[in-house]
């Protein structure tokens, strides 16, 4: 592996770390200190894109480091209903974010008001659609893209073919929730993102933490 960004690098006070660890969402802390470390590297070559946001706690530690490099860009991709481990009846499913006129999810107020609290908003855009159709008219090289969306099957696949051609040359993909053991948690990140990245060949895994995968763009 080549070398990493200094894990001591950060742009994170007190207030964005406590802001953090109070916004809902599923990611461990040294998890997102990677992607942190890693958005600083990266953003000051070109624009970083999340797929999947849901209340905007990994986009305030890409969006942190937009705002350190100066202007710097995040786009987070969501379509704010949830995925279908967040669905009622399943694990993750929180009440909290259940509109009552609709009965759907709706994470987006909550990922603004993290946001706006973050004072993040002239880093951090969002986008609010499917990431099918989003990807299929973006035109801009990736300096840095984050896959957290949907973990099922065809939105993992989904994923992959739209968002991974679009990391430029030097770019970083990193990839949430990978498994290699089926007893850690589930398959697709792993099986649809993370195994058909690497075998690509134009891709090599620079760094590994908890269920985080880097990899770099090589030609």
């Amino acid at each position: 592996m080549t070398e990493t960004p200094s894990a001591a690098q950060s742009t994170l006070s007190d207030e964005l770390r406590d802001l953090i660890r109070g916004t809902k969402g599923f990611m461990p802390e040294d998890e997102g200190m990677l992607l942190h470390r890693w958005a600083l590297a990266q953003l000051p070559t070109g624009p970083a894109l999340e797929v999947g946001s849901y209340c905007g706690k990994s986009a305030v530690y890409l969006g942190a480091a937009a705002k350190a490099v100066g202007d710097g860009v995040v786009f987070a991709l969501d379509h704010h209903h949830g995925s279908e481990e967040n669905q009622a009846g399943w694990e993750h499913h929180d009440t909290d974010v259940v509109d009552a006129e609709t009965g759907r999810m709706d994470t987006l107020p909550f990922f603004r008001r993290t946001i706006e609290r973050a004072g993040l908003e002239d880093h951090v855009v969002a986008l609010v659609g499917q990431s099918g159709p989003v990807g299929r008219v973006w035109r801009t090289p990736l300096a840095l893209l984050f896959i957290d969306g949907g973990h099922g099957v065809e939105p993992a696949r989904t994923d992959f073919e739209t968002w991974v051609p679009q990391v430029a040359v030097g770019g970083v993909l990193v990839i949430h929730d990978v498994f290699p053991d089926p007893a850690d948690g589930g398959r697709p990140p792993y099986e649809e993102i993370y195994l058909p990245t690497l075998a690509r060949g134009d891709f090599e895994e620079i760094e590994a933490l908890g269920s985080m995968r880097v990899l770099r763009r090589t030609h």
